[in-house]
């Protein structure tokens, strides 16, 4: 049966999110309006540019909402991400952001090599660091 519901991948560092959210707040009225205007256009004249890190949840929007992202977007992942795979999570937004580039961090660099406190390679982050600054740099002068 087709409900038109997504269903939530599940999330390695919260297992149970959804049914523990659900727990906690059940949906009511509020909650269904407050679904129902997620797909409001929720763009902010604030926000120059973009510039993702190992990105999730590319499964869950909508190449259609993509395409009207104007800013420029940089992006960055992991080769041997496993957390947010690069089909997965990261794809959607190169293909379907009119201004998106981005590139691979490597091809044996893992999700938490992004932020564990000790990294297989403490490279990454330094060498990330300097792009995402040079992004900022050109776009943002």
């Amino acid at each position: 049966m087709l409900t038109g519901t997504i269903r939530l991948p599940e999330i390695p560092e919260f297992p149970g999110a959804l049914d523990a959210l659900r727990k906690k707040y059940p949906l009511d009225e509020s909650s269904r309006r407050a679904l129902d205007a997620a797909a409001a256009d929720l763009s902010d004249p604030r926000v120059r540019a973009v510039f993702q890190v190992a990105p999730g949840a590319g499964s869950l929007v909508t190449p259609e909402s993509l395409a009207t992202i104007r800013v420029p977007v940089g992006i960055r992942w992991g080769g041997a991400d496993t957390v947010n795979p690069y089909d997965v999570d990261t794809k959607p937004y190169l293909e379907h952001i009119p201004t998106a580039s981005g590139g691979s961090a490597g091809p044996h660099v893992r999700h938490d090599d992004f932020f564990a406190p000790e990294p297989a390679d403490p490279t990454v982050r330094v060498r990330v660091g300097r792009e995402a600054a040079a992004f900022f740099q050109q776009h943002l002068g």
